[in-house]
């Protein structure tokens, strides 16, 4: 007679599957962390550039092709200021993580136990408007329901979206960009603008200053030498760059001025009450103020000074969301259910 189990595959939880699982991971882990790896090359592009930009200018623009002392040490101070302001607010872009909701907005182990035994439907969004019911959350969906990341498990504050990228819900997210490898929003968002500004000041110095040599190679006023390339290939960089970063900050400047997001631009908030394309907007001053914070010496500096905590955000709305204020009188038949199986579930 045959021994129990001969012929049988193996049994499920054994260390045969439990190893299959593990080398079914590895090629998903190995194309995760090359992934990763990708995503810095844009970062990688624009330092290089920047260094090679460095060289050009101050080395054979400044250095070799500039006669007149005077304008060498004024078109190098002004070129390192900058240098440096670029790279200061490029670097925080970078590197400054992005802020997720804070714990107040994830449910509860019972609250995910009831949602996944609740089918998708009334009682489903009841349960979760019980649970945003102390949240300040005005925001809906556009069908008016809670707005709910499955991914993240959490109401979504205000302005909050999930980045299919970073794999979080971002608060205040502006858009993923590639060329700082990271999510811009609230933590970050002021550090986005100013690295437009700089870069764009950075760009256009450099094509104003350029642009007497550029003609006189170009015109064969000076003779060739190693510079000529540089000072040639700078200028139409400068140029190129200014164009495309005029165009983004402009943008930006505009989307500041109604305190919106980029996101926002392209699909206005949905609120209580409809749709309001505007529901966020201040007034220029306060809407300034919302990125950049009341101090104005930190204005020019990238350094936080953005107003509020990212999960909450004032708005124009005279009666934001009555439903915020909403008490347990009046429960309709799919509260009442959810609160009978709140109760079952805690006996």
């Amino acid at each position: 007679m045959a021994s129990a189990g001969q012929g049988q595959g193996p049994e499920r939880g054994s260390g045969f599957e439990r190893g299959s699982g593990r080398a079914r991971g590895r090629p998903r882990a190995r194309a995760r962390r090359w992934r990763r790896i990708l995503y810095w090359i844009p970062v990688l592009f624009i330092g290089l550039l920047l260094g090679w930009s460095y060289y050009a200018y101050a080395g054979q623009l400044c250095v070799v092709s500039m006669e007149n002392i005077g304008e060498q040490v004024v078109c190098l101070i002004v070129y390192h200021l900058l240098f440096a302001m670029f790279v200061w607010s490029y670097w925080k872009t970078i590197f400054t993580l992005p802020m997720n909701p804070s714990k107040e907005f994830h449910l509860s182990y019972a609250e995910k136990e009831l949602l996944e035994r609740e089918p998708r439907g009334e009682t489903h969004q009841e349960i979760l408007k019980r649970a945003a019911r102390d949240l300040p959350v005005y925001t809906r969906t556009m069908s008016g329901a809670i707005r709910y990341c499955d991914r993240c498990q959490l109401i979504k504050p205000d302005r909050c979206h999930h980045c299919s990228v970073c794999d979080k819900c971002i608060l205040k997210m502006d858009h993923h960009c590639p060329w700082v490898n990271n999510c811009v929003g609230f933590s970050n968002y002021k550090f986005f603008l100013l690295f437009l500004a700089y870069s764009l000041l950075y760009c256009l110095f450099i094509a104003a200053t350029d642009l007497q040599y550029f003609i006189k190679f170009w015109t064969n006023g000076l003779p060739d030498t190693q510079a000529k390339f540089h000072i040639m290939f700078l200028f139409f960089a400068a140029a190129m760059f200014s164009v495309s970063l005029s165009s983004l900050f402009g943008y930006h400047c505009w989307l500041v001025s109604k305190n919106k997001s980029t996101l926002e631009a392209f699909r206005s908030p949905v609120f209580r009450h409809g749709t309001d394309k505007n529901g966020f907007s201040l007034g220029f001053s306060k809407n300034l103020r919302q990125v950049f914070g009341d101090e104005k010496k930190y204005w020019p500096l990238p350094v936080f000074s953005s107003l509020g905590d990212g999960c909450s955000f004032p708005t124009c709305l005279v009666n934001q969301d009555l439903e915020q204020q909403s008490t347990p009188a009046g429960l309709t038949p799919a509260i009442k259910k959810y609160e009978q199986s709140w109760a079952d579930h805690r006996k």
